[in-house]
C-alpha cells in the first residue's frame, strides 16, 4: 500500500499535476485511457467497444462541483449523455426488443457522480438533480450508476439510494472493498435489491475506515463478489486482477451460477485481451469509458488503485 499511498500524494501535488497535464510524455497514457474531451468523440469509442460484443458504461469525468451552477451543468450533461445513447443502433435495438428478464444486460449506460451533481451544495438539491437524471433514464428505459467517492460521501450515497429506490430502481452504486463497513453496505443493498459494482477501493483512506493492507483489501473483495454472485441482483465484478477472476470463475462453475447473472467491468483501455477473452467463453463484460477534460483526479486514481496498473498501461501501448 506504500506505494499506492505514494502515488495518492504525490500526484496531489499542484506542479506534479502541471507536469503531468503538459507533458508529451504523458499525453499516449491519457489519449489511451480517456476517450476524448467531448460526448461524440467518447460515443466513437464506445462504438467500437460495442462492435467486439462488450458493453459500456460511460462516464463524463469531474467530481465536487464547486457551484451550483456548476452541478447544473454536469446534470445537462448526463442528460445528453442519455438522450445520445438513445439513438446509438445497439442501445436502441435492446430497448426495442429486450431480451425477457434480461434488462439487466443493457448493452450502454452511465455512471455519474454525486458530488458533480451538487452534494457538497446541499443534500437536497443533489437529490433533486440525481431524480431527474433518473427520470430521463427512465424515460429512455436506462440505468444509472452512482459511482462511489471517498468514506466521507459513502453513507450520504448509499443513504440517498434508499431514499430514492421506491420511485426508481433502474439505479445502482459501487462499493469499496477497502472500507471496513463494506460487508455491511453490501447486504444494505442486496437487501432493496440495487445493483452493485465492487471494487477494491482507490481513494487515499485513514487506517481508521480502511485496510492498509493490499492482502486483506484482496481477502475481502473475493468474498463480497462471492456473496455479490449468489444473492445480488446482476452485480458488476470491477477487476483486472486475473488470478481474483479465475478464482472467481471457479466459484461461478462450482455453484452453478448463470453467466448471464453478472458481469466483469474493467477500464478502457487496459487489458483488452482479457476482456474479449471473456466475451469469447460466454461472460458479460462491461468497459468503463471516461471523456471529459477533468480526467487528471482519475488518471492518478487508476495508477494508484493498483500500482501495476502502471505496468498494464505501459504493456498497453504495444499490445491490443
Amino acid at each position: 500500500m506504500f506505494t499506492r499511498n505514494l502515488i495518492l500524494k504525490t500526484s496531489s501535488l499542484k506542479p506534479v499535476e502541471r507536469m503531468v497535464r503538459s507533458s508529451a510524455i504523458f499525453r499516449p497514457l491519457v489519449s489511451r485511457f480517456i476517450a476524448g474531451d467531448s460526448l461524440e468523440e467518447s460515443l466513437k469509442a464506445c462504438q467500437t467497444v460495442l462492435e467486439k460484443g462488450i458493453k459500456v458504461t460511460l462516464d463524463y469525468l469531474g467530481e465536487n462541483t464547486a457551484t451550483e451552477a456548476e452541478a447544473l451543468a454536469a446534470k445537462a450533461t448526463y442528460i445528453q449523455m442519455l438522450d445520445r445513447i438513445a439513438t446509438v443502433p445497439a442501445f436502441a435495438a435492446f430497448t426495442k426488443n429486450p431480451p425477457a428478464g434480461k434488462i439487466q444486460a443493457d448493452p450502454l449506460n452511465i455512471s455519474i457522480k454525486l458530488t458533480q451533481c451538487g452534494l457538497d451544495q446541499g443534500e437536497a438539491f443533489a437529490e433533486a438533480n440525481y431524480r431527474e437524471v433518473l427520470s430521463v433514464a427512465a424515460k429512455h428505459g436506462n440505468f444509472v450508476r452512482l459511482d462511489m467517492e471517498a468514506s466521507d460521501y459513502t453513507e450520504r450515497t448509499l443513504a440517498m439510494i434508499e431514499r430514492v429506490w421506491p420511485e426508481y430502481t433502474n439505479t445502482g452504486t459501487v462499493l469499496q472493498s477497502y472500507l471496513y463497513r463494506t460487508d455491511d453496505d453490501l447486504e444494505r443493498m442486496i437487501a432493496i435489491g440495487a445493483r452493485v459494482r465492487i471494487v477494491k477501493g482507490a481513494y487515499l483512506e485513514p487506517a481508521a475506515v480502511a485496510f492498509p493492507d493490499k492482502a486483506k483489501v484482496d481477502d475481502a473483495y473475493v468474498r463480497q463478489a462471492k456473496r455479490l454472485l449468489t444473492a445480488g441482483f446482476y452485480p458488476a465484478i470491477a477487476t483486472q486482477d486475473e488470478t481474483i477472476i479465475n478464482e472467481l470463475n471457479t466459484f461461478v462453475r462450482k455453484e452453478s451460477i448463470e453467466k448471464s447473472s453478472f458481469e466483469f467491468q474493467m477500464l478502457y483501455g487496459i487489458r483488452r485481451d482479457l476482456q474479449e477473452g471473456l466475451v469469447a467463453e460466454g461472460y458479460n463484460v462491461r468497459v468503463y469509458v471516461p471523456f471529459g477534460d477533468s480526467w487528471y483526479p482519475y488518471f492518478t486514481r487508476r495508477l494508484a488503485e493498483r500500482p501495476a496498473n502502471m505496468m498494464f498501461m505501459a504493456k498497453s501501448l504495444f499490445k491490443g
